[in-house]
């Protein structure tokens, strides 16, 4: 494997990135926090510019915030696209919306550089572990070239199909992640407001149909009121919104999400924004003036 450029360091890119260095990928890094790329270079990258990273990278990894992150750092003043040679490509790796993937592919096909738009799923304990599955929109060519990088960071990468089918792949999942854990939230508030334990709830209804990997990843948190991010709730908040204007643009009605950004405004609103995304039942907590927790000894 050549040089392979990565930029963005935050709560999943950094542990993809080190992973990257366990996988023997020579790596070169930027971001804005000076003390994540200390710690990755620690681990072997090299920081860079980048110019530094278009110049030597035929490959380079973006995890960035949003899309009009990505599009400053691909085309704004020194941004990569002025640097990158044809054939280069560029994996973006945020959850954007499709619009933005579509145009980043665009922009940068007039230039002979492949663009793949991968959000992934996992949170950071995946991110950590190396088990994230990739949701990815392009051209097969490049998917394929990078494959053996989403093999060393994730479990799982799958094409949708063309540019920015990714994206839209990662919308639906964020539709489905965060309405299952508000609807877990509205049930557990229920049970703990009716004098039920919570855990006992939770052990007697999750070999059924009600079972899922939300209720087993999220129940166990909730009753320690461990709200430590994995995932955190200002991301969900940010993907939920790209949700409703992606959805309102296609002319989908889309109720339950337009309720659920609602929601995750009002927590906003209340300073939880860097709570794990288990965290969204302190809205129903406060509607129903109880805690959904550990039963006392």
């Amino acid at each position: 494997m050549s040089k392979v450029g990565f930029i963005g360091l935050g709560i999943m890119g950094k542990p993809m990135a080190i992973n990257l260095l366990k996988g023997k990928v020579s790596l070169l890094v930027c971001d804005l926090n000076k003390d994540a790329v200390d710690e990755v270079a620690a681990a072997g990258a090299t920081p860079a510019t980048y110019a530094e990273i278009a110049a030597q990278c035929n490959v380079i990894f973006l995890i960035l915030p949003n899309g009009d992150i990505s599009k400053e750092v691909l085309f704004g003043e020194n941004g990569l696209a002025s640097g990158m040679g044809s054939g280069a490509i560029v994996c973006d790796m945020s959850s954007v919306t499709p619009v933005e993937s579509q145009e980043c592919y665009n922009r940068l096909s007039k230039l002979g550089v492949g663009f793949v738009d991968a959000p992934v799923s996992g949170g950071e304990p995946g991110a950590i572990n190396g088990t994230l599955a990739f949701m990815a929109g392009g051209d097969q060519k490049d998917f394929e070239a990078l494959t053996p990088y989403f093999d060393i960071m994730g479990s799982s990468a799958v094409l949708i199909g063309g540019s920015g089918s990714g994206s839209v792949t990662k919308l639906a999942n964020q539709i489905i992640v965060n309405n299952t854990i508000a609807i877990v939230s509205e049930a557990f508030v229920l049970a703990a407001k009716a004098g039920a334990d919570p855990l006992k709830v939770y052990n007697a209804i999750r070999g059924g149909l009600a079972g899922s990997a939300v209720l087993d990843a999220k129940i166990p948190m909730i009753v320690e009121r461990n709200f430590v991010p994995g995932g955190k709730i200002s991301i969900n908040h940010k993907d939920i919104k790209n949700v409703v204007n992606t959805a309102h643009s296609l002319d989908v009605p889309i109720p339950y999400s337009a309720q659920l950004y609602e929601i995750l405004q009002t927590l906003k609103i209340h300073g939880h924004m860097n709570d794990d995304h288990g965290g969204i039942v302190q809205y129903f907590e406060g509607l129903a003036g109880v805690q959904v927790k550990k039963a006392e000894d």
